[in-house]
């Protein structure tokens, strides 16, 4: 069991001239409280409207997976508060509950969404899209950054989904570019869990084994901190050539 609870943290932006104009716009069955969002099957959601700044715009922007639309950005760039909202993570199901609170905010003239654990933003029409899909490749791809070091690539963000985090080195990964991203799609799709000593197999690609290392970087109350450790992925031939 992870020694610190995960929690998932957004921040949305919107351009609302007043509270009650998102009140009034949000879907049918959710509402707001003094501190709370609350889902239409009673979850209750950390709700903290928040001042807005100048650097924000710039961070949402360049940490977007895919480019925001030209009338999202409008908005973000004219935006007069961040909303935060917070909930527990830690499960595909948590983290898709904490999915469907974010897209409510869309619906009621929310831009985008920044997630804290993870560094990414996605624009408000595209977290629509993957929040209906909800798959877990939707899932993974909302919610797992790559970040690709000079000798290592590892993933952020994979706490929020209840699994450890990935690591391989660079040189694996120039080999094969979708290697890391077929690892995250087998890791967040994978019913049984995968952990020390795993090995991972393609008849047509490399084959890797996962080797158990504690969480990086991060200290356990930063919303990056991966409680679950990571697993880093060594090729097969290393090991061969090691023995």
């Amino acid at each position: 069991m992870p020694e610190t609870e995960v929690r998932i943290a957004f921040r949305i932006p919107g351009d609302w001239s007043h509270p009650r104009e998102l009140i009034e716009r949000l879907p049918e069955g959710f509402r707001i409280t003094a501190e709370s969002l609350v889902l239409p099957d009673g979850t209750e959601v950390e709700f903290i409207p928040m001042q807005a700044d100048d650097q924000f715009p710039e961070i949402f922007k360049s940490s977007c997976r895919r480019p925001a639309t030209k009338q999202e950005l409008e908005v973000i760039n004219r935006y007069t508060v961040n909303i935060l909202l917070a909930g527990p993570g830690g499960s595909p199901a948590a983290a898709a509950t904490m999915m469907q609170a974010a897209a409510a905010i869309i619906s009621a003239g929310g831009a985008g969404v920044f997630i804290d654990n993870s560094g990414l933003a996605h624009g408000g029409d595209l977290w629509t899209r993957m929040t209906n899909d909800g798959s877990s490749d939707a899932l993974s791809f909302a919610f797992v950054s790559i970040i690709c070091g000079e000798e290592l690539v590892y993933t952020m963000g994979m706490h929020v989904l209840g699994f450890p985090d990935l690591i391989m080195k660079r040189a694996d990964a120039d080999a094969n570019e979708d290697a890391i991203i077929e690892v995250i799609r087998y890791v967040a799709g994978n019913e049984k869990p995968i952990g020390d000593g795993h090995l991972l197999a393609d008849e047509n690609g490399p084959r890797f084994q996962t080797v158990a290392v504690a969480s990086r970087d991060f200290p356990p109350n930063s919303p990056m901190y991966n409680p679950f450790g990571s697993l880093k992925l060594v090729n097969i031939k290393e090991i061969e050539l090691g023995n």
